[in-house]
């Protein structure tokens, strides 16, 4: 395999290594051999005692198009194989020691968008928009959306966005709190860069510590974490298997309008 043809890319930048979705064709969405080189892609990361910050970005003109919905209406799983509580592609609920920048380059949707609200940080083109559309496909956020936007931005503004699917742009994005940057579109990895490079220059043990205690103290105002979760995974077998599920990625890709069977 060719560096054109793999589905992940890597690269060092001093102490920051760039992992970088390359399916563009496909709107850098996941399928399961994608989740598999992303998840290869971050343990290789979490390994190297040099890479200290990861900056996970796109090719082309998305970040991630989130799950295949092509794969889905083929009936194919999109989750990292024999690991699906790991969360979508094999990230969003896995646990990390070091940080993760978003370089949000384009369009965040569904999946994707569930990738930067599981990253520590973000940086966003201008021109981008994140989405989290699952409930007109007949699903629901399960890679963590439904959890984590309550959680990054006020209850009414996040159920505005996950009950009607609608995107949230960089202006609003950036005024919500949810990224740290919006910058144009040809300076987003490079703003990206510069502020993983701010990060690596610092202590490794300390900047651990200090997410660590960050995390925890971010989770520790609701009790029902570990059961909001474990209700996530339970729905996650079962929601995306219904027909609504499977006729919401039908429609899709015949272009038309779902006819729902509230089964």
């Amino acid at each position: 395999m060719t560096a054109d043809d793999a589905l992940v890319l890597e690269r060092s930048v001093g102490h920051v290594r760039v992992i970088t979705l390359n399916r563009p064709a496909a709107l850098n969405s996941v399928h399961a051999d994608l989740a598999v080189a992303l998840s290869q892609a971050v343990d290789r990361f979490q390994a190297d005692p040099d890479a200290r910050v990861a900056v996970i970005t796109g090719t082309g003109r998305a970040f991630c198009a989130g799950a295949d919905l092509k794969a889905i209406a083929r009936g194919e799983d999109t989750l990292l194989p024999g690991h699906p509580e790991l969360g979508f592609a094999g990230l969003t609920q896995r646990t990390l020691t070091k940080p993760l920048v978003a370089a949000v380059n384009g369009l965040a949707l569904g999946g994707g968008a569930e990738l930067v609200l599981a990253c520590d940080l973000a940086v966003m083109s201008e021109d981008a928009e994140l989405g989290l559309p699952e409930v007109a496909r007949g699903i629901f956020p399960g890679g963590g959306g439904a959890i984590r936007l309550p959680q990054q931005v006020p209850l009414k503004l996040a159920m505005e966005k996950l009950l009607t699917g609608d995107r949230i742009s960089a202006a609003e994005a950036q005024a919500w709190g949810l990224v740290n940057v919006v910058t144009p579109a040809d300076d987003v990895v490079s703003t990206a860069l510069d502020l993983a490079g701010r990060i690596a220059r610092n202590s490794p043990q300390s900047v651990r510590v200090t997410r660590e205690l960050a995390l925890a103290a971010a989770g520790a105002g609701s009790p029902w974490a570990d059961v909001v979760w474990a209700r996530n995974s339970e729905l996650n077998e079962t929601i995306p298997f219904t027909e609504d599920a499977l006729e919401g990625a039908r429609a899709f890709v015949e272009r038309r309008l779902p006819v729902w069977q509230l089964r």
